[in-house]
């Protein structure tokens, strides 16, 4: 096994499923410190287990801007600083127009854009020259989907925060790039809002028969290339949105 982040502090908002938990464990095997964030402290708890090597849990809210403040005020002290941040956390919501209340939009936004802008804001001081800083997108910012309006637009939101941090952090030699994946089998399909439970089959087949490949992908497969661009084997690399989807976006 490769120890590309040996010595590294590595910090996984959004770690303890799917991808983020996917992310974190192949960190933590390839010699990174590793820390995850969460909001529910059964599955932190159990993730933090499952990755092992000394990994930290700590509950934290991306929706909750006081909760990003206390996060990082926390571990400056204890990590001194941050190699690399991956911000991973976020929801999926799909509603026709005319159910979207206000509440909703404020609901996805709070967690997958504005989270995300001050989740980044705040983990500043503790990056320094060399760190990276990956951003998990979707290739819904990319295609018109009926009922994927509101979600479609945080993460176009997010796709344009990558670009920006990228120009702005470039002078201070961190890399910012995006990661989008298409259909993946993670435990988000299950809680994505506006679905009923037993609608959940159907739109995975319909993922299916969507993607060129005819297939989901991994979490383990996202990870990778999120760990690609978190390391040195990309350092010509940023502002770049990285397609994991199996082609679905393309073709």
């Amino acid at each position: 096994m490769s120890n590309r982040f040996s010595g590294k502090n590595v910090v996984v908002i959004g770690g303890n499923s799917g991808i983020g938990l996917a992310a974190a464990r192949a960190f933590a095997q390839q010699g990174a410190r590793v820390v995850i964030t969460g909001r529910v402290p059964q599955t932190l708890h159990s993730a933090a287990q499952e990755i092992g090597h000394d990994a930290i849990a700590i509950r934290s809210d991306i929706g909750d801007l006081g909760q990003i403040t206390a996060l990082f005020t926390q571990l400056g002290p204890q990590l001194g600083h941050i190699d690399v941040l991956f911000v991973n956390a976020g929801i999926g919501a799909f509603q026709a127009i005319e159910k979207v209340t206000e509440q909703d939009w404020d609901n996805i936004h709070d967690i997958n854009l504005k989270g995300v802008f001050f989740t980044v804001q705040q983990a500043l001081p503790l990056l320094r020259t060399g760190s990276s800083i990956v951003l998990t997108g979707s290739i819904g910012a990319l295609k018109g989907i009926p009922t994927g309006s509101v979600y479609a637009a945080s993460k176009a939101g997010l796709r344009a925060l990558g670009r920006c941090f990228a120009a702005e952090l470039v002078g201070k030699g961190i890399r910012v790039n995006v990661v989008s994946p298409g259909p993946t089998d993670t435990p988000i399909i299950g809680r994505t809002g506006g679905l009923p439970p037993q609608a959940i089959p159907a739109i995975r087949e319909q993922m299916i028969r969507n993607t060129p490949m005819h297939r989901m992908g991994t979490p383990e497969e996202i990870a990778a290339a999120v760990l690609f661009l978190a390391s040195s084997e990309s350092a010509f690399v940023t502002g770049i949105d990285f397609l994991v989807d199996g082609g679905a976006a393309s073709f």
